[in-house]
């Protein structure tokens, strides 16, 4: 996939690739490359896949920010 290739490390991409039996995703920022192989930095932890099983794979946008669950604090 030419556009693992060429985006910039550190770019948020979201992965489609196949493993056995179908496929899955990985989702975070492009953390390494190789000539075979790319490494996203997921929630799970580092994910590499190879080039040779990538299905879909494009930029997205950062993370949204999470908002505190308990909310502003209630005025006296």
């Amino acid at each position: 996939m030419n556009l693992l290739r060429e985006l910039p490390i550190g770019t948020r991409v979201v992965v489609r690739y196949r493993i056995e039996g179908g496929f899955t995703d990985a989702l975070g920022p492009l953390i390494a490359r190789d000539e075979t192989t790319c490494t996203v930095e997921t929630k799970r932890g580092p994910v590499v896949v190879d080039f040779d099983a990538v299905a879909l794979a494009k930029p997205v946008p950062p993370a949204p920010v999470r908002k505190s669950a308990g909310g502003p604090p209630a005025s006296l």
